[in-house]
């Protein structure tokens, strides 16, 4: 039997430069619920086909997300949230595939704030025990994928797109993040020094997904490249080349500023090291045809 997705909506808002939010409207998505047990769901939401530009112009500051270029993407499924430590328990206990995991390894405790300390080989093995335990394929996403579902464009005409999906501007009202750098008196007193429960913000892009700037880094499958000089024109894994040994981060932390944050900003990170500022979400390929 197929599985069935459903529709469900969400605030979406804009943000000017300064963080002020300028408009706010009605986003609609498909969505994806997997049961890890009666009571803790998995949440996906659909990422449809387009056109990506990636990267940053100079002006961002960010010499390692250049130069831009097009990347065709196909449709998949993302988690609408970072992977939370109640999931992470629950397959935490799932039959081990390669490695054992830890099944409450965050520094930051709460069932719903989202998982920590976790490498990109315990990432790892948590998506092949979820795929094992499911009958589907469950993964981290590749770099482009990252950046395409965290701008959340059906298709981006040209390059002129904006730092975050907010727009212009971040405030953390609506993100996580050390804001201590702004000139905004009112926003540097709101750091809040430690992880925040998943969805809190109660806004999401334009996909319907959350939390992408700030809270958790997220792994991502792709070794790390110091820029995109002959990356893909697709949205599989840069594999070939780069430091194997490294890979690639997206979507700052709850610890730095908003440079940090933005939708092309990406570190690079040993695969065997966590950290209490790093975490992960997962990708479906396709929601019907990777079900066994």
């Amino acid at each position: 039997m197929k599985n069935q997705a459903k529709n469900f909506s969400y605030d979406v808002i804009t943000l000017n430069q300064e963080g002020a939010e300028i408009n706010r409207k009605i986003g609609k998505n498909q969505c994806f619920q997997e049961n890890l047990d009666n009571q803790i769901l998995l949440e996906l939401a659909l990422i449809p086909s387009g056109i990506l530009w990636m990267g940053c112009p100079k002006t961002e500051y960010n010499t390692s997300a250049n130069p831009i270029h097009q990347v065709k993407i196909t449709e998949f499924w993302m988690g609408i949230y970072p992977i939370t430590q109640a999931q992470w328990r629950i397959v935490a206990n799932y039959p081990q595939i390669n490695q054992s995991l830890n099944p409450d390894p965050s520094y930051f405790k709460g069932d719903n704030l989202p998982v920590e300390r976790v490498s990109w080989y315990e990432a790892v093995e948590f998506c092949n025990r979820l795929s094992s335990q499911t009958g589907s394929f469950y993964r981290l996403p590749s770099e482009a994928e990252w950046e395409y579902a965290c701008r959340g464009f059906k298709q981006i005409k040209g390059i002129s797109h904006t730092p975050f999906h907010f727009g212009e501007g971040i405030s953390p009202q609506f993100a996580n993040y050390n804001p201590d750098h702004e000139d905004n008196q009112t926003q540097k007193a709101i750091y809040r020094q430690e992880t925040t429960p998943v969805g809190s913000f109660q806004v999401a892009n334009n996909f319907g997904l959350c939390d992408l700037h700030g809270n958790v880094w997220e792994w991502c499958l792709d070794p790390w490249h110091d820029n995109y000089e002959d990356s893909p024109s697709d949205q599989t894994p840069w594999n070939y080349g780069g430091q194997t040994k490294n890979r690639v981060l997206r979507g700052g932390s709850w610890s730095l500023n908003a440079h940090y944050c933005t939708s092309a900003y990406r570190d690079g990170y040993s695969s065997k090291l966590s950290d209490y500022g790093i975490g992960f979400r997962v990708v479906l390929d396709n929601l019907n045809e990777n079900r066994l």
